[in-house]
């Protein structure tokens, strides 16, 4: 049962939005984007090349138009990149063309899952925790506007997670076709 033509997946960083995206997208017969990758296929280089060469700002103009890009599909899961939540443009794609998942994790499973990470730029320096910290400060109300449905993190293997979220959307959809 799938709960709209497109599945978009929000949350903060080591969430499990790819991991998790991939298995839903194959439950629900879905084409599965991962944004930050796409961003790499496109420009040929890492998501941290980008950051180092065009700065946080070019890597957000290049995120925002491949998800309108990838947002006007039909048939498709994205699993966002963290910080696509932060323009509120995006958030009004997201709303608009989809069902928005808010996949979260505490602290402490981010700094477990991203302890030996050495990809994601915004992590490169500085206190991890601190880092963390504030990204969550500034991106969970903007998570919370815009979820229609919210999957919490629990401390479990990624194919655990996906059958766990699988069986909350599918009882969301439920309830939204019986009321």
């Amino acid at each position: 049962m799938n709960p709209s033509c497109n599945l978009f997946i929000v949350g903060p960083t080591g969430a499990g939005k790819t991991s998790i995206g991939r298995r839903l997208a194959e439950h629900y017969g879905l084409n599965f984007l991962d944004l930050d990758q796409e961003i790499e296929r496109q420009c040929g280089v890492p998501v941290s090349a980008v950051f180092e060469i065009e700065g946080e700002a070019g890597f957000r103009r290049r995120e925002s138009a491949l998800l309108d890009e990838c947002s006007h599909q039909r048939g498709v899961l994205v699993a966002t990149g963290a910080g696509a939540v932060l323009d509120p443009a995006n958030r009004r794609m997201l709303v608009e063309r989809g069902f928005v998942l808010w996949l979260q994790a505490t602290l402490e499973q981010q700094l477990e899952r991203l302890a030996h990470d050495k990809q994601r730029p915004l992590l490169a320096s500085g206190d991890r925790a601190e880092r963390l910290s504030a990204m969550a400060q500034a991106r969970t109300p903007l998570y919370q506007e815009i979820a229609d449905l919210v999957i919490p993190g629990e401390h479990e293997h990624v194919h655990a997670a996906s059958a766990r979220s699988i069986l909350l959307i599918d009882q969301h959809w439920k309830r939204q076709q019986a009321a």
